[in-house]
């Protein structure tokens, strides 16, 4: 596991490939093996590989050029029918993205995380684009695909970020 942690970066450059179905399902395994508050498990998620709506994201989120050249996008949404606090809905969510991540690197995927929720515009402009219910809150759309780069590992380690017993 630790292992998978530290070869785990933001990949935004994809080879042309698509991402296999089998990838995506175990990728989705793996989401819905997170942690959640109640065990409510009020996750849904979208998965697309259509180019149409992949080309159009960075219409509505100024941060996803790469999710043009991407295999396979997983929105990662949260269900206020299930969870109505959204601070749980967030932790909920937020863990299953990390899932996520972290089987795409066992998987030899690249991926990137890229926030959706709270911005307003991302969440009104992804929630049009994907047509999803009013009870259907976008998180995170994850950008996955075949790696067309590699990142070195960076160990950020921190003592100074350590602190025992109480803040000293």
């Amino acid at each position: 596991m630790l292992e998978a942690i530290r070869k785990r970066r933001s990949i935004r450059k994809y080879l042309d490939e698509p991402v296999p179905a089998d990838k995506l399902e175990i990728l989705l395994r793996a989401a819905m093996q997170a942690p959640t508050a109640r065990n409510l498990q009020p996750w849904e998620f979208v998965v697309t590989q259509n180019r149409d709506i992949m080309n159009r994201i960075p219409e509505v989120h100024p941060y996803s050029q790469m999710v043009r050249t991407a295999g396979a996008a997983i929105l990662v949404c949260g269900n206020t029918k299930l969870q109505k606090d959204i601070s749980y809905l967030l932790e909920d969510c937020s863990a299953a993205v990390q899932n996520i991540l972290l089987e795409a690197v066992n998987q030899e995927l690249g991926a990137v995380w890229l926030g959706i929720y709270p911005k307003r515009d991302r969440v009104q402009g992804i929630s049009r684009l994907f047509n999803l219910p009013e009870h259907i809150v976008p998180i995170a759309l994850v950008s996955i695909g075949i790696p067309g780069e590699t990142k070195e590992f960076e160990d950020r380690y921190n003592t100074k970020k350590v602190h025992t017993d109480r803040w000293c």
